[in-house]
C-alpha cells in the first residue's frame, strides 16, 4: 500500500466481510478480499495475506466443528490433495493461468446456475476412497493454479447430498490442508515480507470479530438456505474467475 487515506480502513473493512463470508459458508474468503485488496496490493502480497488469513479462518472454524470430523472420510481428500497440489503449481510453469482460471469460472457458473434453477439434483451414490481421493486431486491441481483451496470438494459434498456440517467437516480441513501446502511454496519464494507481516497483525481484530460473527450466523441456517448461499458464492466466484 502507498499510504492513502483510505486504503487501510478499505483493508480492514474486506478482512471483515471475508471472514464473515467464510465463516457463514465455510469458503470465499479469498474471493470476495482479493476484489479489494488488488486495488493496492500486489498480487503475490494478496495472496500471501489470504493463505495466512485463510488458515486462521479455515482453522478456527474446523476446530468449532472438531466433533463432526470424521477421518475416515477426510484422509482420501487429503491424499488426493497432497498429489494434486504439486501437479497445479507446476502447471503455472507452462500454462496461461488467465485461459485455466477462465475455463475453471465458466463451469463453477454454469453448474451454479444449473443447480440454482433445478433445486432437486440427485444424489450421487457412489461410495468409495478413490472416487473421493480423485476429487482431492482435481481439487488440488485447482487450488495450486487458481488458490481455490476447496471449490470441487464444496461441489462434490453437495452431489453427495450430504448435510451443511459434514459438508463443512469435509471440505474446510482440506482446504487448510490445501492452505499449509500453498504456505510452504510462497515461504520458499520470500514473499513474507515486513510490510505484509504488518498488515497480517494489523487485520487480525477484523478477521476474527468477522469469523466470529460469521460463525454465529452459520448456526442459524436450515439446509435449504445453507445450499442457496453457498450456490451463489459458487456463482460469484465463477464470475469473478472469468472477468
Amino acid at each position: 500500500m502507498d499510504g492513502t487515506t483510505l486504503e487501510l480502513p478499505l483493508f480492514l473493512l474486506a478482512t471483515f466481510a471475508g471472514a464473515l463470508v467464510a465463516g457463514l459458508s465455510g469458503f470465499a474468503f479469498g474471493l470476495v478480499v482479493s476484489a479489494i485488496w488488488l486495488y493496492f496490493l500486489t498480487p503475490l502480497q494478496t495472496a500471501t495475506l489470504i493463505i495466512a488469513f485463510g488458515l486462521i479462518v479455515q482453522g478456527y472454524s474446523v476446530w468449532k466443528l472438531r466433533g463432526a470430523l470424521d477421518w475416515r472420510r477426510l484422509w482420501p481428500f487429503m491424499a488426493g490433495a497432497a498429489l494434486g497440489v504439486p501437479v497445479g503449481v507446476g502447471i503455472l510453469t507452462w500454462a496461461n493461468p488467465a485461459h485455466v482460471r477462465m475455463g475453471v469460472g465458466a463451469f463453477l457458473v454454469l453448474y451454479s446456475l444449473y443447480a440454482l434453477l433445478r433445486p432437486a439434483i440427485p444424489a450421487v451414490k457412489a461410495d468409495g476412497a478413490a472416487a473421493d481421493a480423485g476429487v482431492g486431486f482435481l481439487n488440488g491441481v485447482l487450488g495450486g493454479i487458481t488458490g481455490l483451496a476447496g471449490i470441487l470438494v464444496i461441489i462434490w459434498c453437495g452431489l453427495r447430498g450430504w448435510s451443511k456440517d459434514v459438508q463443512r467437516a469435509v471440505f474446510q480441513p482440506v482446504a487448510v490442508a490445501i492452505f499449509v501446502m500453498s504456505a510452504l511454496w510462497i515461504g520458499a519464494r520470500g514473499a513474507i515480507t515486513p510490510e505484509v507481516i504488518k498488515l497480517f497483525l494489523v487485520g487480525l481484530p477484523a478477521l476474527f470479530a468477522g469469523t466470529w460473527l460469521g460463525l454465529k450466523l452459520f448456526g442459524r441456517l436450515d439446509e435449504a438456505a445453507f445450499r442457496k448461499i453457498v450456490l451463489v458464492l459458487l456463482l460469484t466466484s465463477g464470475a469473478l474467475l472469468v472477468v
